[in-house]
């Protein structure tokens, strides 16, 4: 099956679409398209290398997504069909790549597909906690509310991931301006102080010396310290995209000084706040766990929701498999426990997901207030340390000059 891109006009409503078509010819995806009930226009063979800058032009944001599966559940939820809806959402999109997403699921809907199996095909736009919902809201003939929760499930994690974001930008900065510093002082300070001793056929100081022997190296071979930044950089970039990769990735989150708590947190909201919304719209125990297991985004934790899903699967309850394992915080088995003995896990384990959400908020203030001081300190010592290194010199040639 080849990828084919088309221009067609939709004889409903003679509006002009463009998206994409997989079929074994051109004729094909034309025959194909006809049946669908469009005139192409224009049909060709999709080039990958114009869709990756495409990709790269038109990302699809988590706003984006968010607006979309509002709008459409809104739409349903007031009794319009479900193409009518979709075309009307398609109407209202505003990101290109987005529209092309939603003419193909347009496509597959009026060929006779569920929204579901139609989702599916755009894993990149559409992940599996959201084809998982909407797949019971289809079951259960509550499309709409299952839309709403997927939708509210994407705020909540976006929200946590914004302020997560929040807190680590300020280090970053003050990192990057003490590097500049460093590099000011290398550069233009020091050659100075160099060639003062020089003048005055004296030696210079060790530290200072150190200091000079640095500088000189990255003015005489800045070409090979940025070659070899780069390098270095891409290959641990693609080092991360591999299984070892990611796994040491997960594993430091969960370990790192200072903001180990704050991941383990998210990881245990983000699970809980999945199993909620899932087990609420009618997915079954060991499936929420699959799902779950994913949804967390780091691999330890996947695995060990898998594990204490192989005990669910054995007959063990949730709570008691989850209970011994080194990185599931002590409450939410807890909850869940009290959920198994009441019938509501589902809203155990979204309480659970709001003392989470609450405390990684608290969490996050708190280590944005601590590491103020510490980053300010950590400058003072650097810049300090240089100007120590440069004022200590020229403090001894006046004394020596005075002598």
């Amino acid at each position: 099956m080849k990828k084919y891109a088309y221009e067609a006009r939709d004889s409903a409503d003679n509006k002009i679409v463009r998206s994409t078509v997989q079929a074994e010819s051109e004729s094909s995806a034309a025959k194909l398209l006809t049946a669908q009930g469009f005139i192409p226009l224009k049909i060709e063979l999709d080039d990958e290398k114009s869709g990756f800058f495409r990709r790269l032009s038109g990302r699809i944001t988590t706003k984006d997504k968010i607006v979309f599966t509002r709008q459409l559940a809104t739409l349903i939820g007031a009794g319009l069909p479900l193409a009518q809806s979709m075309r009307t959402v398609l109407d209202q999109t505003t990101n290109k790549r987005m529209q092309e997403v939603v003419q193909d699921v347009i496509v597959d809907i009026e060929s006779g597909k569920t929204l579901s199996d139609a989702f599916s095909k755009h894993p990149e736009v559409f992940d599996k906690v959201f084809i998982a919902l909407v797949t019971a809201g289809e079951a259960s003939g509550t499309l709409d509310d299952a839309l709403r929760r997927v939708a509210a499930q994407q705020e909540k994690d976006a929200a946590m991931m914004s302020k997560i974001r929040g807190a680590l930008t300020y280090p970053i900065i003050v990192l990057v301006v003490i590097l500049l510093v460093v590099a000011f002082m290398l550069i233009t300070v020091v050659p100075q102080v160099e060639n003062l001793y020089k003048d005055l056929h004296k030696e210079l100081p060790l530290i200072t010396q150190i200091m000079v022997n640095v500088a000189n190296f990255f003015m005489s071979f800045w070409w090979l310290v940025l070659i070899v930044l780069c390098v270095g950089g891409y290959f641990f970039m693609q080092y991360l995209k591999t299984d070892s990769g990611i796994r040491n990735k997960d594993l430091f989150k969960l370990n790192v000084p200072m903001f180990s708590g704050m991941f383990r947190k998210l990881y245990m909201a983000r699970f809980s706040r999945t199993g909620q919304t899932l087990l609420s719209t009618g997915v079954a125990m060991l499936d929420m766990l699959h799902i779950s297991s994913e949804a967390v985004n780091n691999t330890i934790i996947g695995e060990t929701i898998e594990r204490a899903a192989d005990r669910v699967k054995g007959g063990k309850a949730l709570s008691t498999s989850l209970k011994d394992e080194e990185y599931i915080l002590e409450m939410v088995p807890q909850m869940i426990n009290i959920g198994e003995q009441s019938g509501k896990i589902d809203d155990m384990m979204g309480k659970c997901a709001q003392i989470y959400e609450d405390e990684l908020d608290e969490e996050i203030k708190a280590i944005s207030t601590a590491i103020e001081p510490v980053l300010m300190v950590v400058l003072a010592i650097v810049a300090g340390g240089m100007v120590g290194a440069i004022l200590f010199p020229i403090y001894s040639l006046v004394n020596g000059i005075n002598l």
